[in-house]
């Protein structure tokens, strides 16, 4: 949700995915603080920064790319969205992670066809 949210809130101004993992991670946050400690408010640094980083990077390319190509990257996003609550729901055991690179398909699909 970081990567996808990241890239709707850089290309289309869509910020709904980051605002719904900004609460799971709040919530989540709460629950590891009460017992990893006061080390685990420092992890928000990092995404900060790493989510930042492709919100302004997908910004940045938002003048280059199609809306065509914008729309294929949400469809393939909210598809590895799907894999990752079939793993938590426990019907499939999908490795949505190594599934990430076919985000940026479509950018490669626009530069070689």
């Amino acid at each position: 949700m970081a990567i996808v949210g990241a890239l709707e809130s850089g290309l289309k101004g869509n910020h709904d995915t980051l605002f719904t993992k900004s609460i799971l991670d709040g919530i989540s946050s709460i629950i590891f603080t009460s017992s990893l400690g006061i080390g685990v408010i420092f992890s928000a640094v990092t995404v900060f920064i790493y989510q930042g980083a492709i919100t302004l990077g997908a910004g940045i390319l938002s003048g280059v790319l199609s809306t065509t190509v914008i729309t294929n990257m949400s469809a393939i996003g909210g598809l590895l969205i799907v894999g990752l609550g079939f793993n938590m729901l426990g019907v499939t055991k999908i490795k949505v992670a190594n599934l990430l690179p076919a985000i940026f398909l479509p950018i490669l699909f626009q530069i070689f066809i």
